[in-house]
């Protein structure tokens, strides 16, 4: 699936932290897929505002092919689901959620 910035960086932020074992290692896994390199944060010139917001050079954000297996994308559903079902959904949220519940 093809990730930009802000995808990953909402999906990093959503991810269970809690589970079974077996959930907790394709979180992992997925953790480290969506996390950047060395040369994408360079590239990216991501840095972290005093207001806790994360920034970076826009014109640098290339979309990443990320592999989201069957299970991992059932946890993203879940999570995206469960924040919906909670009213805790942001519009930050959307577009993911469209990707992960309203695309089935």
């Amino acid at each position: 699936m093809q990730l930009n910035t802000f995808d990953r960086l909402i999906l990093l932020n959503i991810l269970p932290e809690q589970g079974d074992v077996t959930t907790i290692r394709i979180v992992h896994k997925l953790r480290q897929d969506l996390s950047f390199s060395e040369e994408e944060h360079a590239a990216l010139e991501i840095q972290m505002g005093e207001d806790g917001l994360v920034r970076w050079k826009a014109e640098a954000d290339k979309p990443k092919e990320v592999e989201i297996g069957p299970k991992a994308h059932t946890i993203v559903e879940g999570v995206l689901r469960q924040l919906s079902e909670k009213g805790l959904l942001k519009e930050q949220h959307l577009p993911l959620y469209d990707r992960f519940v309203d695309a089935d």
